[in-house]
């Protein structure tokens, strides 16, 4: 019954401000789906101007398949050479792609993306349609285009995937080239795509949003629980009470526990039905390893708070844990890019495996065989955070 009431007064205390309710459960879900639309690693509309020097049907074709791809939004469209650089200074393109027959001059430091695309020496055009073959030039007479591709490298992530993009219209281009003469590439690559065949950014990291949704709520309120309790100097009747520093710790850290789960809960939902990512593996499975993570943050949080003596030292010192977590977690950046300085962190960082897990149910379909070594990795962190706190529980909160 301690417990209970202990517990009950944490509730109250939370919810005595009506504001509350906005902050603890309508913010979180905005952030949910703002981050869902915001942090994707996948790239469309890539301004693009074209510089078309080639009189080959190739380029006005490859330049046709550019202007109505998705992937690219061609701002300008020339015939005369351009300074790119003074371009990507002033932000008007991230790309600049230069269409050259071979026997032009080629610009200093040009890189040839493709060339050849109107079908070297093998023999005479065909299949355009236009006449026959005895009235055509020789091929090796035809103009041959080259593709210059120049990309503003400022954004360095951005500017491989759009090179990526630009080979893979190319090559598409070749290969039906080839297709229309009866021809094909004398290495077909076939690639498969498991989990995430679109490769669509959200489905990565729409359930790693989740993880964070949990991690920043159930921190903040927890850091500043017990410092509360200093401020307005009832931290007394807690020591007086016959509460052990065991319930003092349930009774603090389970409310936000309970609110943390329902938060998740709404979060997976607007995960599932707007995001429209499915769920593969075992919804029980994934409360699980969610329970494990709160008691292993919970406890960090209790010990930022022992540590702490007024709720800004509290904020600072878990907003500085969280952003760190964060960094450290996978969810922007894969673990294994991180230096190896910095590896020892990772290794001891909750979030980290908590992001791996939901991924791996949500994506992956994996059960618990895949992932039990991250659980106990988990609450070994949690266990060690606790016995802190329990260590100098006393001495913290009588100082």
């Amino acid at each position: 019954m301690r417990l209970f009431y202990l517990f009950k007064k944490e509730i109250l205390e939370v919810f005595r401000q009506k504001e509350m309710v906005a902050v603890l459960f309508i913010a979180p879900l905005l952030q949910t789906i703002l981050l869902g639309y915001v942090v994707r690693t996948d790239i469309q509309n890539i301004p693009v101007e074209i510089v078309n020097l080639s009189s080959s049907p190739d380029a006005f074709r490859l330049v046709n398949r550019i202007t109505h791809s998705p992937l690219f939004q061609v701002t300008g469209l020339h015939r005369r050479p351009l300074d790119y650089q003074e371009i990507f200074k002033k932000g008007q393109a991230k790309a600049v792609i230069v269409f050259r027959d071979e026997e032009m001059t080629p610009a200093p430091g040009r890189l040839k993306g493709a060339s050849g695309l109107a079908g070297g020496k093998e023999g005479p055009a065909s299949g355009n349609g236009e006449s026959g073959a005895a009235t055509l030039p020789p091929a090796s007479l035809l103009p041959r285009p080259s593709v210059q591709i120049l990309m503003d490298g400022a954004d360095a992530n951005s500017a491989m995937i759009a090179t990526g993009y630009f080979y893979g219209v190319i090559k598409r281009y070749l290969e039906d080239l080839l297709a229309d003469q009866g021809q094909q590439l004398p290495l077909q690559p076939q690639t498969l795509i498991r989990f995430n065949p679109s490769l669509n950014s959200i489905h990565y990291m729409g359930p790693g949003i989740v993880a964070l949704l949990l991690t920043i709520t159930t921190m903040f309120l927890t850091a500043i629980a017990l410092v509360r309790e200093k401020e307005q100097q009832t931290l007394d009747t807690l020591l007086i009470s016959r509460l052990t520093p065991v319930e003092i710790f349930l009774g603090k850290t389970l409310p936000m526990a309970l609110i943390g789960l329902v938060e998740m809960t709404l979060g997976i939902v607007v995960v599932l039905l707007l995001f429209c990512i499915h769920l593969r593996g075992s919804l029980g499975l994934l409360f699980m390893a969610a329970l494990v993570f709160l008691f292993s943050i919970l406890s960090v949080g209790f010990l930022i708070s022992l540590i702490s003596q007024t709720q800004q030292q509290a904020l600072f010192f878990s907003w500085f844990t969280m952003v760190l977590f964060l960094m450290l977690s996978g969810l922007l950046t894969p673990v294994e890019n991180i230096p190896s300085v910095f590896q020892w962190l990772v290794e001891i960082n909750p979030l980290r495996y908590l992001v791996k897990i939901i991924r791996e149910i949500f994506l992956k379909g994996n059960g618990l065989a895949y992932f039990w070594k991250d659980l106990v990795v988990m609450g070994g962190v949690g266990f060690v955070s606790f016995f802190l706190s329990l260590l100098n529980f006393r001495r913290s909160v009588v100082r």
